[in-house]
């Protein structure tokens, strides 16, 4: 199978999914999503393979889902005659067969554990995502965050809320303030956060780690843990999640906003956006130098 939108490889013991959309940052369009969950169930039938890689090409992990043009890349599934139908949004956002959320969240149903090798940006679904797989480890000056918290989306996988717990979740969830990569391990969001220069030496070492052990009893701890995780009721927030993602994609502040964006540029109303807060495209923002090649 040829991929438009991610690459896919395997090394001995360790299969690596890389999403290739470097000159957008990553950014989450169709068909990546269903690229994600054809490779992860690839690495899954894969018997060699015991541990899979998740990582970005270029300057970033992933900047979330690409809202430039207002979200048009995904009019067949939640439009009809060229206006946002509420319905079709609900109905394609909550099906595990057509939900990107869901799509993504193959890396947390996949019985091999799945490493997040993030740098860059990692925001907005971006995050939802990499917070899906079961380790993450980071380069110090990755930026963590979800911007939607200010306009224009909500939680939809849910992992800020189960990695992160309420204290400090609540923060991020009312404020959108990002984290970066030390900060985020240091919070417990994410698991480690090293200098670029160590990043993929040490997801090897980790993965090469995993590796040793069988995969019979790498994928019975995953499930045991994660099970715990359903039983709090994850099902239940990444259905709610999505749904009001739809919601806050469409109430008249959002479209107000992304026709600023079509008028003025997206540079210019998310500069607009974070301005007052002094983060994201106003603030502290990962070293461009470093760059992964695929």
């Amino acid at each position: 199978m040829d991929f438009e939108t991610i690459l896919y490889a395997v090394d001995g013991p360790v299969a690596t999914i890389t999403l290739n959309r470097p000159e957008q940052l990553n950014t989450i369009v169709p068909p990546l999503p269903d690229e994600v969950e054809a490779a992860v169930g690839r690495a899954v039938a894969e018997r060699a393979v015991r541990v899979i890689v998740l990582r970005g090409a270029g300057r970033s992990f992933c900047a979330g889902y690409d809202f430039g043009g207002g979200f048009k890349a995904w009019d067949e599934q939640i439009a009809t005659d060229g206006e946002w139908d509420a319905g079709r949004d609900f109905a394609f956002a909550t099906a595990p067969q057509s939900a990107p959320t869901q799509k993504l969240m193959s890396v947390w149903r996949a019985p091999k554990p799945v490493i997040a090798q993030v740098h860059g940006w990692c925001v907005g679904g971006g995050s939802d995502f990499a917070l899906c797989a079961d380790l993450v480890v980071a380069s110090e000056d990755a930026q963590i965050g979800t911007p939607y918290s200010r306009m224009w989306g909500a939680y939809l996988s849910g992992m800020w809320i189960y990695r992160l717990g309420l204290t400090r979740t609540k923060f991020h969830a009312l404020t959108g303030r990002p984290l970066s990569g030390r900060a985020a391990a240091d919070a417990g969001l994410i698991n480690e956060a090293v200098p670029f220069a160590e990043l993929e030496a040490r997801v090897a070492e980790l993965a090469a780690e995993l590796a040793r052990i069988p995969s019979s009893q790498l994928a019975a701890m995953k499930l045991i843990v994660n099970q715990a995780y359903e039983n709090m009721g994850l099902a239940s927030t990444q259905t709610l999640g999505p749904i009001l993602d739809g919601l806050m994609r469409n109430t008249p502040e959002a479209r107000a906003w992304i026709a600023r964006a079509d008028e003025e540029g997206v540079r210019a109303v998310v500069e607009e956006r974070d301005g007052p807060f002094g983060d994201y495209s106003q603030g502290e923002r990962p070293d461009p130098r470093n760059v992964i090649e695929p």
